[in-house]
This record gives C-alpha cells, structure tokens and sequence, in this order.
C-alpha cells in the first residue's frame, strides 16, 4: 500500500481558459469535476471518444524533476492538470483502483502531453514530459476531494 496526498487541485471552466485553483472539488462519475470544462463532456469534440477525460492527475515530483533535470520551467497550473499530488506513483496506477479521501477512481492511461502544452509553455515539454505527465483516471463514487486528502492506492 502507498499512501501520498493531494497538493493542489485546478479546474478549467472554459477551454484555452487558464487553470483556476480551488480547495475542493466536486467529483461525479461519468461526468468529472463540477466547474471544469470536461464536466459535460462538452470540453472538447472528441470527449466521448477516450475514456478517462473524467479527472487527471500529476506528481508534484514529476514537475520538480522537469525543472531541475531538464530546465524546463513549468509551475502545476500550467500542465493542466486537475489533482496535483505527492507521495505516489500514478504511472503504477494505470489499470488499478486507489482513493482520495474518501472518493473512488479507477487509473485509465497515462496523461502524455502534447502540442496544445507544448504550445501554451515550453516545446521541450513533450520530451521532458513524456512517461511522467500524470494520469488520466475514472471516478467510480460522487463526492468532493480536498487539498490535503490522503491518497491510498493499492
């Protein structure tokens, strides 16, 4: 078992719109987080085509090491992720069941970046980011998730 925490947490209301970061935020299966573009499934034309569009997540120490190693200066709002976290290994939780506090998800794929990123900060980014861009998730129970909620993964 692996026990991390959630650092920060971002929703984007409208695409292209800079992220907006919030203490908590409520989080409905099938749907995603309220208040955040993909709430819908309307954020973008092929939403419904990929599962996982639900909720993603990245490792604060994913965008430290971006930083120190490559020199890629990148801040957590800016990958565009909702959940940043620290103490656990979201590349271990593809295909796999963990929680926020007391919220359920299921890991979908990886969270690659890709050109709409690179474009909005850096172009090294897509090398720099490649493996270590967080996670795209599933969420099986509503409820809300909080800066500073315990993750539990398997």
């Amino acid at each position: 078992m692996s026990i991390g925490k959630v650092e920060a947490i971002y929703i984007t209301p409208k695409r292209g719109e800079p992220t907006v970061l919030v203490e908590q935020a409520h989080v409905v299966p099938g749907m995603g987080i309220e208040g955040d573009r993909y709430f819908t499934r309307h954020g973008t034309s092929n939403a419904d085509s990929k599962p996982g569009r639900e909720i993603t997540l990245i490792e604060m120490e994913a965008i430290e090491a971006i930083c120190d190693e490559d020199g890629v200066n990148i801040t957590p709002d800016q990958t565009r992720r909702n959940i940043v976290t620290r103490g656990v290994s979201l590349n271990a939780l593809v295909g796999q069941s963990f929680t926020i506090g007391a919220i359920k998800l299921r890991g979908i794929r990886l969270c690659e970046p890709c050109n709409y990123l690179a474009g909005r900060t850096d172009p090294r980014i897509l090398h720099s980011m490649a493996h270590r861009g967080g996670l795209r998730a599933e969420i099986i129970s509503e409820g809300v998730i909080h800066v500073n909620d315990t993750i539990i993964t398997a």
